[in-house]
């Protein structure tokens, strides 16, 4: 092994490069914009640095044209880009609910910076986002991220380039699922703000004097707040179930998965 260290060569280190540092730079958790750059990048570059040596069976040969050494760099900073995305799709479904929460709720115009999702989002979305991250550390489901892009080499290898069109396919795919999974996962919080909004609507009809703003809101925000406090902990274990379940698949059945 420390032979193999010290023989590395420089283009080979460079084209793993390009691959796990892409993917490291979207993985939720380790991509967050809240960890440092440099962390990320020693992250990165330790990571390569092991796993060259391990993959030397599936790199090429350096080419003499400089036109095919920057379409192989590109080729592998698509893919490590594609392979970043995977985990961020399925963290989407979150992003589903919490939006979804929140409108039930009537907490849509409460909005905070989201540390996962990186941008402005509302706080049930946030609040979810942090937990997730938080049990895929936990329990060390971060491990099957570092395999997709390590096995990513056995389907995507180096001198063959991207699949484009298996790659789109199989993204819009799961940009489905997680839609779906995140309206699923809001579904108790669904049915209950349909049925209150139905009881609220006739009790308006039969006492037209009601003020249904100031006496149905703050019921409202209590009852959906305690749903959310009752059922958080079921979403959060049929989450980490989906998520584990699509790297799972994305890792030993990457042949079935792309239809090769």
């Amino acid at each position: 092994m420390l032979s193999e260290l010290i023989n590395l060569n420089l283009f080979t280190f460079l084209l793993v490069f390009c691959r796990i540092g892409m993917a490291f730079s979207l993985l939720p958790g380790i991509g967050s914009q809240q960890v440092p750059i440099k962390a990320r990048l020693g992250f990165a570059l330790a990571v390569t640095l092991i796993v060259t040596p391990m993959l030397k069976d599936f790199l090429p040969a350096e080419p003499r044209a400089v036109s095919l050494l920057a379409m192989l760099l590109i080729s592998e900073v698509l893919i490590g880009a594609f392979i970043g995305l995977i985990p961020r799709v399925l963290m989407a479904a979150l992003h589903t609910t919490g939006t979804i929460l929140a409108m039930m709720a009537s907490m849509a115009n409460m909005f905070v910076r989201d540390a996962v999702a990186e941008q402005q989002s509302s706080v049930l979305s946030s609040y979810l986002g942090m937990i997730a991250v938080t049990l895929i550390f936990v329990t060390n489901s971060h491990h099957l991220m570092l395999a997709a892009v390590y096995d990513s080499y056995t389907l995507f290898q180096p001198a063959a380039g991207p699949m484009i069109g298996d790659m789109s396919d199989y993204l819009a795919h799961r940009v489905a699922d997680s839609f779906r999974i995140g309206v699923q996962l809001a579904m108790p919080l669904i049915i209950s703000g349909v049925a209150y909004y139905l009881l609220l609507g006739i009790m308006g009809r039969l006492m037209p004097a009601l003020p249904v703003f100031f006496f149905g809101m703050p019921i409202q925000i209590m009852m959906q707040v305690y749903l959310i406090m009752v059922t958080v902990s079921a979403m959060m274990m049929v989450f980490m179930r989906y998520f584990e379940d699509g790297l799972y698949s994305f890792t030993q059945s990457q042949s079935q998965l792309f239809g090769l």
